[in-house]
């Protein structure tokens, strides 16, 4: 695995993980990675520091591991917050339950899950309200 700082078009800067050089090459190629921020798909490596094995003595310092850094990052994570306390997750369930939902064969609640864009795009077609999130979210089912 290998993690590259990456940035987008809009200037957005964030981490991700691949699985080598060429998958991120390749992914990229395929027009399969986008900005985590704003979904820009014009996505380049960013400059990176190389990593330093810290002494086993260092002393750690406790703090937040990941701080928004702009308005539109704070928004995402109240966006986030506020959907994981008032919403279901339905996990890979989401479009059969968005489906039975607009069918009126389940009671509405408000939802949110994974869906492949073969799904997505079949529930949109369909005429079902749905919206993707800008995040993925933090759990899955079980």
């Amino acid at each position: 695995m290998i993690q590259y700082a990456l940035r987008c078009d809009q200037g957005h800067d964030f981490d991700s993980w691949f699985q080598s050089a060429a998958a991120f090459d390749a992914l990229k190629g395929s027009g399969h990675i986008s900005c985590a921020i704003c979904g820009s798909g014009e996505v380049d490596k960013a400059i990176m520091a190389p990593r330093v094995s810290v002494p086993a003595t260092a002393t750690k310092t406790e703090g937040a591991l990941s701080k928004p850094s702009s308005d539109s990052e704070t928004a995402i994570a109240d966006l986030r917050r506020h959907l994981e306390e008032n919403a279901d997750y339905v996990g890979p369930r989401f479009a059969e339950e968005a489906r039975s939902m607009y069918l009126g064969t389940t009671p509405e609640r408000a939802i949110y899950g994974e869906a492949n864009t073969a799904e997505a795009k079949q529930l949109i077609e369909d005429g079902v309200p749905v919206a993707p999130l800008p995040f993925r979210p933090t759990r899955k089912a079980n």
